[in-house]
C-alpha cells in the first residue's frame, strides 16, 4: 500500500478487521456481524462506506426467495464512500476520492464476455455479497458495512457534483435502467415506455427524459401520475384501465419493465409497436406467461438486460453527474430495526424511490 495514504483499521495477518449488519438465515433478524476483509492487494482500493441503498434485490437475497442465499449474509450492493488506501499499483484513485461499488467485485476479465465490457455476465463474476472471491471459497460481504477492500476494475468515481447519499442507488437501479436504454440507442425520436414508478422505474423516467425521450410511465396506481409527471414522464398508463391500455395499443419502441412482483404483461406487450422492444429487469419470483399469437403477430423482441459492465456503469455515473440527475431517496440511520422496517416499506412500495442507509455514522 502506498506510505502516503493510512487507516486506523485494525489489522490481523489474516486481514482486516470489519464490522456489518447481518442475518445468519432466512428467519433470524439482522445483528451485528465482525468479520475480516482480506488484506489490501496491490490492485486494491480500501473503501470507507458512507452510504448503501437498500435494494429489492437484498430483499429476495436475505429472504432466499430465489432459493440461493448463502449465511452469513452481509447485503448492499448500492455503495458510496470515500478512498481510504490504495495499493502501488492502483492509477485512477486516491485518498478522498468519492468512489462507488455496485452489483460486483470481480470477474475473470479475460474471457470473450469480459473482453466485452460485460463482467456482469461473466461466468466467473464474483457479487458483492451471497458469492465469493474468484478462489470460490472466500465469502463476500456487502455495503451494510463500514469498508470494503475492492479491485481498482470494480470501483467507480462519483463526481462531486453529486451527493454519495443520493448518488448510491445509481450503483445498481442507475445502471440497469440506463444499460437498456443505450443499447437501444433511446433519443428524442423514441417512445419510450416505463413500468413501475419504483426504486428502478423513476430513475429510469429521469434518464429516458435526459436522453429526450418522450417518456410514458405505466403504473397501476393513479396515485402515482403526479410523481410520474415531476420526474419528466409525458404520459401515465394505469395497467389496470383497459381503455387507456387499449388506447395506447402500438405506441411504445421500448418497454422497460421494472417490476419485481409476479404480473401479467401481456397488456404490455400490446402497447408496443410492431418490432417492438420489451425488456425486463425486474426478476420476479414466477416465470412470465406470453402468449404465442402476440409473437406471430408483432415479432417483438423479448429480452432482459442484468445491471451493466464496469465501462458502462462509469458511463452511466458520468452522464448523472453530467445532468444532475441523482435519485429520490429517504435516508435512515442503520440499525437492525430500520433495515427492517425499511424492508418491509419496501415490499409495500412505501417509499419515494430508495432507502439509503447511513452507514458512516452507524459505525463511528
Amino acid at each position: 500500500m502506498t506510505s502516503k495514504q493510512t487507516t486506523a483499521n485494525t489489522t490481523s495477518p489474516i486481514g482486516i478487521a470489519a464490522k456489518g449488519y447481518a442475518v445468519d438465515s432466512a428467519s433470524t433478524p439482522f445483528k451485528l456481524f465482525n468479520f475480516e476483509r482480506r488484506m489490501p492487494a496491490a490492485d486494491d482500493v480500501v473503501i470507507r462506506i458512507h452510504y448503501c441503498g437498500i435494494c429489492h434485490t437484498d430483499i429476495h437475497q436475505v429472504y432466499n426467495e430465489w432459493h440461493m442465499s448463502k449465511y452469513p449474509m452481509v447485503p448492499g450492493h448500492e455503495i458510496t464512500g470515500v478512498v481510504e488506501q490504495v495499493g502501488s499499483s492502483v492509477k485512477h484513485f486516491r485518498a478522498g476520492d468519492h468512489a462507488g461499488v455496485g452489483c460486483m467485485v470481480d470477474s475473470c476479465r479475460k474471457c470473450h464476455i469480459c473482453k466485452k465490457d460485460t463482467e456482469q455476465n461473466c461466468a466467473d463474476s464474483c457479487l458483492t455479497y451471497n458469492s465469493t472471491e474468484l478462489d470460490k471459497v472466500t465469502p463476500t460481504y456487502g455495503g451494510y458495512s463500514n469498508l470494503i477492500i475492492v479491485k481498482e476494475h470494480f470501483v467507480c468515481k462519483i463526481p462531486k457534483n453529486l451527493p454519495l447519499d443520493a448518488a448510491a442507488p445509481l450503483l445498481c437501479a442507475g445502471i440497469t435502467t440506463y444499460s437498456p436504454l443505450r443499447r437501444y440507442k433511446v433519443d428524442k425520436h423514441t417512445q419510450l415506455g416505463i413500468v413501475g414508478l419504483g426504486g428502478l422505474g423513476h430513475i429510469g423516467v429521469k434518464l429516458g427524459a435526459a436522453m429526450g425521450a418522450h417518456v410514458t410511465v405505466i403504473s397501476t396506481s393513479e396515485s402515482k401520475r403526479d410523481d410520474a409527471m415531476k420526474l419528466g414522464a409525458k404520459a401515465f398508463l394505469v395497467s389496470k384501465d383497459d381503455e387507456q391500455m387499449k388506447t395506447a395499443a402500438n405506441s411504445l419502441d421500448l418497454i422497460i419493465d421494472t417490476v419485481s412482483a409476479p404480473h401479467d404483461v401481456a397488456p404490455l406487450l400490446n402497447l408496443l409497436k410492431f418490432e417492438g422492444v420489451y425488456c425486463a429487469v425486474g426478476a420476479p419470483t414466477k416465470p412470465l406467461e406470453i402468449g404465442a399469437f402476440t409473437l406471430l403477430m408483432k415479432r417483438p423482441t423479448i429480452t432482459g438486460s442484468l445491471i451493466g459492465g464496469m465501462k458502462e456503469t462509469q458511463e452511466m455515473l458520468d452522464f448523472c453527474g453530467k445532468h444532475n440527475i441523482t435519485c429520490d431517496i429517504e435516508k435512515i440511520e442503520a440499525t437492525p430495526e430500520t433495515i427492517k422496517t425499511a424492508y418491509d416499506r419496501t415490499v409495500k412500495a412505501d417509499v419515494k424511490y430508495r432507502f439509503v442507509l447511513d452507514i458512516l455514522n452507524a459505525f463511528k
